[in-house]
């Protein structure tokens, strides 16, 4: 079974409660599925020119509950959570009252973070990449266990609660969907086990990596990953991606070579990198219905600067 195209933005670029109002209600109306924010909190400094992060105005969880509140149908969520930058519960609680709030309209994304330089600006530890996935496997089963509205029983190595109920129940059942991203086998095995939603990180833009894959080759073995941890439930599940490069123009040659130039790359089948998406409308068209066959990739999200040109490839694909 083919899963049908649906589109989301990630906007990180208000300044004022005016603004991200009308880039909420803009983007509804631009026939966008979701909005993400992203889970960041860095202002401009060394430490932000180190994580090679722009700076963020709004911290996501009161903006996702504004979005939600000036649109009627429009998704939100954050692309995503990191475990470490909150309490479990406090968060699980937050969650579950965003998707009663918005009448059931949360996508919980939860990652295992990855921002060494906003860690340490923030006086987060920063543990070794297994130890973060294992606290992201522990955050992923408190918020089944609270959505499911039992008495918690969890103590693990990094997540406890017990004695009591999670409150409120969120309006989906039996969760709001999860989105778990990454890049590595572990993460997007777990992805493909116990989330709705697998993002998979973008893969790199070296003709050839150091395996020797070209970046066609490392998305596909990526998905392999995912269809291992899903197995029945592989059909189910949305494979998101969001191009790094996105333009619709007349003239892809042109903007193919200022990527090349940026990136210090040949442009030579730059146009065929997974997360590239470089043409007119229609040649995006054709190239986001080839990658669904080859990356699995559905839900596509685009960056706030785009999504009114994107707009009319929204249009042509959405639920097909």
């Amino acid at each position: 079974m083919t899963r049908p195209f649906r589109f989301a933005v990630q906007a990180t670029k208000a300044t004022s409660a005016a603004q991200w109002r009308d880039t909420a209600t803009r983007i509804e109306d631009a026939g966008y599925s979701t909005l993400f924010l992203a889970d960041h909190y860095l202002g401009k400094g060394p430490a932000a020119q180190a994580a090679k992060w722009p700076p963020q105005h709004l911290a996501p969880i009161a903006a996702m509950a504004v979005a939600a509140a000036v649109t009627g149908s429009l998704r939100v969520g954050c692309r995503v959570f990191c475990a470490d930058y909150h309490v479990p519960g406090v968060l699980m609680k937050e969650a579950a009252t965003l998707d009663l709030l918005s009448d059931g309209r949360l996508e919980f994304g939860i990652g295992g973070g990855w921002s060494e330089y906003e860690y340490r600006a923030m006086g987060v530890p920063f543990g070794p990449g297994p130890q973060r996935i294992s606290k992201l496997e522990e955050v992923v089963a408190l918020f089944k266990a609270h959505c499911a509205g039992a008495p918690l029983d969890l103590d693990g190595e990094y997540v406890t609660a017990r004695d009591y109920a999670g409150l409120p129940l969120p309006v989906q059942k039996p969760h709001p969907p999860i989105m778990i991203g990454g890049g590595r086998k572990r993460v997007l095995s777990l992805a493909g086990r116990e989330a709705d939603i697998v993002s998979i990180n973008n893969v790199p833009f070296d003709p050839v990596d150091a395996a020797g894959r070209t970046p066609r080759q490392e998305a596909v073995r990526r998905l392999g990953f995912v269809r291992d941890g899903a197995g029945d439930r592989f059909a189910r599940l949305d494979i998101e991606s969001s191009p790094f490069f996105t333009a619709v123009t007349d003239d892809p040659a042109a903007a193919l070579d200022r990527i090349a130039s940026l990136l210090r790359i040949p442009a030579g089948g730059l146009g065929d990198h997974p997360n590239v998406l470089v043409g007119t409308v229609e040649q995006i068209v054709d190239l986001l219905l080839e990658r669904r066959e080859i990356f699995g990739a559905n839900y596509i999200s685009v960056q706030q600067g785009e999504f009114e040109a994107f707009a009319p490839v929204v249009a042509a694909l959405h639920g097909k």
